[in-house]
């Protein structure tokens, strides 16, 4: 809830098009995202076999397509080669840095998905990390504050991924209808919008990457913690603990200071001095994190990425599998809420807090699909219905983000536990012991796994793309690149693993060029080159601006 483009030609071919937090990964020799051919050069395939990759015909299809590109206007389509013509591309994949991907099978140079597809297809690949984080937010705003921020922000996002939808149709005379939204972005701003859009990319990305780290690093550390206390009959009783039936409910940290990672348990057990020598070396700050870097950094420096693209549905299940959690936790808890206004008590929120832009800044990313939004919906079948198609998305997303964060809101245990007490992940309220949770961190921590290589991939591709030229100059170029994005990983998950501060500050910062800023200046652009600017117009599209200012400014007093 998933981010990065890059609008050089230098990274891949000039025709081939991909987007901001979700780029394409392909296994074939010739690559369609509309029904023009492709030819992609072998250093440029994802594959890690060194045998020839493309053959003769696709080679010479190739040049043919490049002869009539130089014979006409790129609006004349006169010259183009009949689709028949145009052999059919083998696997696409539509990848999220949030933890999700959607294959694309193509036919006849485009993928025809029924709307029902095409929903689905943008619900998955908007869910991701930020789900963990939405009960927080949501206490951090207050509740009744919360739900009319989540609301907002969804039709907020949904109107600005509408503007990047429709900005290529505002462009005249040239043909776009194998363009993305980083091409419109270059043909408004030229070098600086090429530039720009890559900065942003890679904050996204690599914000991306550092809460996959110090996610890895709570899932592993807990993981190893249900092993050992089951293994060694070791029973773990927290300080604040609220336990009904088989279901407990911990405060990790009961003094609320964001700043203390210090875990508050008793052991009952036979050996105490075992366990404190395992507590020393199995630490989910002084050590998890450096235990990492044995087994993802070498992953990282794999030429290919197409291994690790076959595990990207697991998002999907993860995502089933926590709404199945929160749904099970909530109907044991039960409800526990009392309402007041603007004043907090020892046990419960405010309903509207001062605090509220930490949500926003969250909400940011969560909503966040604009620079893959023309990618998804070139796919639907009928074209007529993609504002249709879109907005139900988002309300399937917005939905989903309501329902467990308002669920896991009200049932957290208030008496005798502060509301307070929720975690920015909120699986960190439940013990180690709890086998369910210890199911989905499982699940969550190998899906990362898989996951975080093919972010480092983008990331390499991208950057070394645009200085280099080639996306694997050298082994020592990726692997000093690889070691800063890891040393990034590290140093939060040992000195500030709080995902939701990671989360919002990532979020407001991407999002304020990609979601907020970028389609409401092309869109007043636009109309004033056409001659229909209203102030009317410019004046919403300039609040639009200021919203996306304002949440990322909000960010750094709060």
């Amino acid at each position: 809830n998933a981010s990065l483009e890059t609008n050089s030609s230098s990274v891949f071919p000039s025709e081939i098009r991909h987007c901001t937090e979700y780029a394409v990964i392909s296994n074939s020799s010739l690559f369609v995202l509309c029904c023009r051919p492709f030819h992609v050069e072998p250093k440029n395939i994802v594959e890690d076999s060194a045998q020839e990759r493309v053959s003769a015909e696709a080679s010479a299809l190739n040049s043919r397509v490049h002869y009539y590109s130089r014979l006409t206007a790129s609006s004349d389509r006169l010259l183009a080669p009949p689709d028949h013509v145009i052999p059919p591309p083998e696997e696409i994949y539509i990848y999220s840095p949030l933890g999700t991907a959607f294959k694309v099978h193509g036919k006849d140079g485009a993928s025809k998905n029924p709307s029902i597809v095409t929903i689905f297809a943008i619900w998955n690949t908007m869910m991701g990390t930020s789900i963990l984080s939405i009960p927080w937010g949501i206490k951090q705003a207050g509740f009744t504050l919360g739900i009319i921020i989540l609301i907002l922000m969804g039709l907020l996002t949904l109107y600005c991924c509408y503007r990047v939808l429709k900005s290529p149709k505002s462009i005249p005379y040239i043909d776009t209808s194998d363009w993305e939204f980083p091409d419109v972005c270059k043909y408004y701003f030229g070098a600086f919008g090429q530039w720009s859009s890559l900065l942003f990319s890679l904050v996204s990305l690599i914000g991306a990457m550092v809460v996959y780290w110090v996610l890895m690093s709570n899932f592993l550390f807990n993981t190893g913690k249900f092993i050992y206390n089951f293994v060694h009959n070791v029973n773990l009783v927290a300080v604040t603990v609220f336990s009904p039936s088989l279901f407990t409910v911990v405060c990790p940290y009961p003094d609320v200071n964001p700043h203390r990672y210090n875990n508050y348990t008793v052991y009952l057990g036979d050996n105490n001095t075992d366990t404190a020598v395992f507590d020393h070396w199995w630490s989910k700050t002084n050590t998890i994190p450096f235990y990492l870097i044995i087994l993802l950094l070498p992953l990282l420096n794999f030429r290919s990425a197409s291994f690790f693209a076959r595990f990207t549905f697991l998002g999907t299940g993860s995502v089933i599998y926590l709404i199945v959690l929160v749904t099970i936790k909530a109907f044991r808890l039960g409800f526990h809420l009392e309402f007041h206004w603007f004043h907090s008590t020892e046990l419960f929120v405010p309903e509207f807090r001062v605090l509220f832009p930490q949500l926003t800044g969250v909400l940011t990313l969560a909503f966040f699909i604009h620079n893959c939004i023309i990618t998804l919906m070139k796919n639907n079948r009928n074209q007529e219905n993609n504002v249709r198609d879109l907005s139900l998305a988002y309300l399937l997303v917005g939905v989903t983000y309501l329902y467990v964060g308002v669920l896991i809101f009200v049932a957290f245990p208030s008496p005798p536990l502060p509301k307070e007490c929720l975690e920015p992940n909120f699986l960190d309220n439940f013990p180690s012991s709890d086998v369910w949770v210890f199911v989905a961190r499982t699940f969550l921590l190998f899906q990362m796994t898989t996951v975080y290589p093919l972010l480092g991939y983008l990331v390499r591709v991208q950057l070394m793309g645009q200085i280099f030229g080639e996306h694997y100059p050298s082994f020592i170029h990726v692997f000093l690149l690889n070691v800063l994005i890891v040393s990034a990983g590290v140093f939060m998950a040992r000195f500030y693993p709080n995902i939701g501060s990671i989360i919002r500050y990532s979020g407001a910062t991407c999002g304020l060029a990609l979601v907020f800023v970028l389609p409401s200046v092309i869109h007043m652009v636009a109309l004033k080159r056409s001659g229909d600017l209203r102030w009317p117009s410019a004046c919403f599209h300039s609040l639009i601006i200021l919203l996306g200012v304002a949440n990322l400014v909000g960010q750094f007093f709060m």
